[in-house]
């Protein structure tokens, strides 16, 4: 009755997606709170409670596919984003059977956003175990993109027993940034995240994303920063995105490439440049951070028996700059 209910909800969802058309930035001024309501994701959102650092937190997840699946995949989305923007990917394997877990990560999305919370990686990892436990899940495919792809690994090194296969989209973590970014204070990024307009953040994207491109595809993405920065708890949501900068500056994720036993997959859109921290090196440091290129391979050869697939003159977002030739990529890691 449960699987019976849900593929009729997610019949709803694809109709309804047809008939009113998408919500889009350029729309009358939109507000959300903290947690999204009133932005619609692409399928239902589920939610885990549960007890974390002596608070009690709701994890917002989207679970699409068949229940009793024989595949499984969890979908780890970037810091920019949320797991909204999994939906074109999500419907494709849903197509080859798979079940498919979206989690909005604590600190992000239409997840809570608390006053203060100590964040890592491994405690995202472990909430991410917390809900495949929840949902009597043992094992799975990872994948991560971005900061996704720095919980991803971590995920791989901690619980490499629940992970049958490991797939990184332009991950960043890929060198350490602590051997050559100065460290900041929380209220250094908490400032800067105050300053956010969407004119900052589309010329961000455009600049740094899409090789100064831009399309209303890329535009539907920032629909949620907009409403969220015109809402009335900016201020939290400003504060969860500092905090979170901690664990990307802090851990140093290649030192966890050794301890990944899973089969591992590295899709690297070569022109990516994204270097955290490129902007407050070190006093005498001249590393060029960013260089993917070169990072893949690094990585590749790093991880055991890990292979590389590179896409030349993609950036960090090829699943949206070029899906077609992103998923002929994607689609060589899952078919291994």
């Amino acid at each position: 009755m449960k699987y019976a209910l849900k593929i009729g909800s997610y019949l709803l969802l694809l109709i309804t997606a047809l008939i009113i058309p998408a919500q889009s930035i350029a729309n009358d001024v939109i507000k959300y709170d903290k947690e999204l309501n009133g932005f619609s994701y692409p399928f239902e959102v589920e939610t885990l409670t549960f007890n974390s650092q002596n608070q009690v937190l709701n994890m917002r997840y989207m679970d699409v596919g068949h229940e009793n699946a024989d595949k499984v995949i969890v979908l780890l989305h970037g810091k920019n984003f949320a797991g909204f923007y999994w939906k074109t990917l999500a419907l494709d394997l849903i197509k080859q059977n798979y079940r498919v877990i979206i989690p909005d990560q604590i600190g992000f999305g239409k997840s809570s956003k608390p006053s203060s919370y100590q964040y890592s990686f491994s405690q995202l990892a472990l909430n991410t175990k917390r809900l495949l436990e929840h949902l009597n899940i043992s094992n799975a495919d990872i994948v991560g993109h971005s900061m996704g792809g720095m919980l991803a690994v971590t995920f791989a090194a901690n619980y490499s027993n629940i992970v049958n296969k490991l797939i990184l989209i332009n991950p960043i973590g890929l060198e350490d940034y602590s051997e050559y970014v100065e460290f900041k204070d929380t209220n250094f990024f908490y400032q800067r995240e105050l300053a956010t307009t969407l004119d900052k953040a589309i010329n961000y994207q455009k600049s740094n994303y899409y090789d100064g491109k831009w399309s209303s595809k890329y535009e539907e993405l920032l629909i949620p920063l907009k409403g969220m920065l015109a809402g009335d708890d900016w201020n939290i949501v400003a504060w969860n995105n500092a905090l979170t900068y901690g664990p990307i500056f802090s851990e140093n994720i290649v030192g966890r490439f050794s301890q990944i036993k899973s089969p591992t997959f590295l899709i690297i859109g070569t022109r990516d440049k994204t270097g955290p921290g490129r902007a407050w090196l070190k006093k005498g440091v001249e590393r060029s951070l960013g260089n993917y290129e070169q990072l893949g391979k690094n990585a590749r050869n790093l991880i055991k028996g890990a292979k590389l697939i590179e896409l030349e003159g993609l950036g960090h977002m090829p699943h949206f700059e070029d899906y077609d030739v992103f998923m002929k990529a994607f689609q060589q890691g899952i078919d291994k």
